[in-house]
């Protein structure tokens, strides 16, 4: 694995390698010393075009705490808001010697372009309405410590498909992984070439929840959409937000995922986040330790196994 740029380039064994390396990285958050040497002389530089707090934070996290040296590029304050081409972006990183480039961009496929441009790993943080493939890693870590196994689960993903790279990311990767999964949408919210995915399709939501062992509720993602794609917040909600009723017709130990942020009271009522069911808050945790395992993995080079190092200041 050189790059980390889409959840289907990932084999079967290689995500479970993920997996296994993050859960033992999830050990270190409970020691006193956090940080590993495994990068340190390494530069990691993320490169984000798109506002996110939580995953720019998590990947500097992330590399921090591996002794890795961070660079946080905004385009907004830099030479990209005067009009320099992601190209001239990365022949720079490449000048500067960047052993691994975290990207965000609105553009699908702007992670792909710049793996042919520079010669360090470049890992996607979220490209257009393509693929987030490190979202997708920390969910599929988070049912499996939730619900002990991934082979044969059956996840609904509900929402704004059309939009949702997350949605694009999970379907691939718990398709490698043996789950079963079953997109929930209005045909309005569902791209074109959704029949060409390896799931199924239902637009009744009520059909679906009774019979999954998780439900991932995605945010509907206002900023993108040029047109009405459904009638009004509230129609939308009555058919596809998972409030206390719904929530009650659940399996009783499937579980309530969100990649965040949430609408609370569009897409998800308040009682059902913040229940002991839903995993939103350890979803966050899970990303720090998952994306740790990534860059160890992409930049790490042959250092021992993690489990032998000696944690350092």
């Amino acid at each position: 694995m050189r790059h980390l740029l889409s959840a289907g380039d990932l084999s079967r064994d290689e995500a479970i390698l993920v997996l296994d390396t993050a859960k033992e990285l999830a050990q270190v958050s409970g020691r006193s010393v956090k940080k590993y040497p495994t990068l340190r002389g390494r530069t990691v530089v993320n490169l984000f075009y798109e506002d996110s707090t939580r995953t720019r934070t998590s990947f500097e996290l992330a590399a921090k705490r591996l002794s890795a040296d961070v660079i946080n590029f905004s385009a907004k304050g830099s030479s990209v808001s005067k009009g320099e081409s992601l190209k001239d972006t990365a022949l720079t990183l490449q000048a500067m010697g960047a052993d691994g480039v975290v990207i965000r961009h609105s553009a699908s496929g702007a992670a792909h372009r710049l793996a042919g441009w520079v010669d360090g790993a470049v890992l996607n943080a979220g490209d257009g309405t393509h693929e987030h493939p490190t979202q997708a890693l920390l969910d599929v870590f988070t049912m499996r410590e939730r619900l002990g196994h991934l082979e044969g689960l059956r996840v609904a993903i509900v929402g704004d498909i059309l939009h949702s790279r997350v949605a694009r990311s999970n379907v691939l990767l718990l398709h490698t992984l043996g789950a079963e999964v079953t997109l929930v949408a209005p045909p309005t919210l569902l791209p074109v070439s959704v029949h060409t995915w390896p799931c199924a399709v239902s637009y009744e939501l009520d059909e679906v929840l009774p019979k999954s062992d998780v439900v991932m509720m995605l945010r509907v993602q206002a900023e993108r959409m040029k047109d009405a794609f459904f009638p009004t917040a509230r129609e939308y909600s009555r058919r596809y937000g998972l409030d206390r009723e719904r929530f009650a017709r659940m399996q009783r130990d499937a579980i309530v995922m969100h990649p965040g942020p949430m609408v609370r009271g569009m897409e998800i009522s308040a009682e059902v986040a913040d229940s002991p069911r839903s995993t939103v808050t350890e979803q966050v945790t899970n990303g720090l330790s998952v994306r740790m395992a990534v860059l160890y993995l992409l930049l790490g080079g042959s250092e021992s196994g993690i489990g032998n190092q000696e944690g350092q200041a």
